[in-house]
């Protein structure tokens, strides 16, 4: 019995609101690995922003591809784990921020979140990331 979930499983998993992590090539070390928030949409790219003069973003320019990984957190468990090739390019303010934050927190908490780092949003970029090989589990399957 495979545990693995169909293509269509894997993509409504990995478009629900979850917090992804990411692991980059960080040479002569372990890769880098943090949380981002992210969007995605079933059969199209992920993507988040960061800031363009961070750690992540450097080693993310120099490696040019990552691994992103989701997961849930109660049983029964399951995870998707994507990586592929990334770009790097400029936000769209309404699409890549604002709808960002507000699917994260609210509408409210967003709006306040937006206000709150305005003044960090300046120099930002958007890291889009095309999932060539996916692994993926759905515990529940073994039920």
């Amino acid at each position: 019995m495979s545990l693995a979930m169909t293509k269509a499983e894997r993509e409504a998993f990995l478009a629900e609101t979850r917090v992804a992590v990411i692991s980059v090539d960080e040479p002569g070390r372990g890769p880098l690995t943090v949380p981002v928030w992210y969007r995605y949409e079933p059969g199209g790219v992920v993507r988040f922003v960061t800031a363009g003069d961070s750690k992540k973003a450097a080693l993310i320019r120099a490696a040019g591809r990552l691994s992103l990984c989701v997961q849930t957190e109660t049983p029964p468990y399951k995870y998707a784990s994507v990586e592929g090739p990334v770009r790097i390019g400029v936000p769209d303010f309404d699409r890549d921020v604002r709808a960002t934050a507000v699917r994260y927190l609210g509408e409210q908490l967003g709006q306040l979140y937006l206000h709150t780092t305005a003044n960090q949003q300046a120099g930002s970029v958007l890291v889009t990331v095309t999932p060539e090989r996916w692994l993926t589990v759905d515990y529940a399957k073994m039920m």
